[in-house]
């Protein structure tokens, strides 16, 4: 799907934000666990490894809202404060939650850039590459998290269904503002 040069580049501006947002906030979450859980938790190295993985995107996303002349979303203090604070407070719960965490967050990005990949067709391949390999990560990162025991948390389905509904809202929330 083609679309105009000027309706293109609005949907991958937005596009765009959120990513770096989401990207972020993913960043928060995993240095919130990482200060309650210090280096010896257990899986403490896997959530280590995971969040350099997201900062790696971050800094993807960085250069190319730079790049393009594209504003970061204003609710990053926002999304600061509210990443560093689930995280903490999901290592608080436990190595299960906190894992938790991680497979209920991936769930709503991957469902994220899935649609995002669908929606940007063959319009910006730059883009496009960028999220199909972070999808896949984030993918792995799911992966591990279940295999961790994130579904053993305790009261996992509602945990799990209040962190993704949180993810939802942050989505809709970043495109625009």
């Amino acid at each position: 799907m083609t679309v105009a040069g000027g309706e293109q580049n609005n949907r991958s501006e937005r596009m765009l934000r959120v990513d770096q947002a989401g990207e972020y906030g993913a960043t928060r979450i995993y240095a919130g666990q990482i200060a309650v859980m210090g280096n010896r938790a257990p899986g403490a190295a896997e959530i280590a490894g995971m969040a350099m993985q997201e900062a790696a995107h971050r800094e993807v996303f960085d250069a190319m809202l730079i790049e393009r002349g594209v504003r970061p979303t204003a609710l990053q203090p926002v999304w600061s404060a509210a990443g560093f604070a689930l995280g903490a407070a999901t290592a608080l719960l436990g190595p299960e939650a906190a894992m938790a965490c991680t497979a209920a967050v991936e769930t709503e990005i991957e469902r994220h850039y899935t649609k995002q990949l669908e929606e940007l067709g063959d319009d910006d391949p730059e883009l496009s590459e960028h999220i199909r390999t972070f999808r896949d990560d984030e993918r792995a990162h799911h992966a591990a998290a279940i295999a961790s025991g994130a579904e053993r948390a305790p009261a996992y389905p509602l945990l799990s269904g209040a962190i993704r509904m949180g993810c939802r809202l942050a989505i809709r929330l970043s495109e625009r503002i």
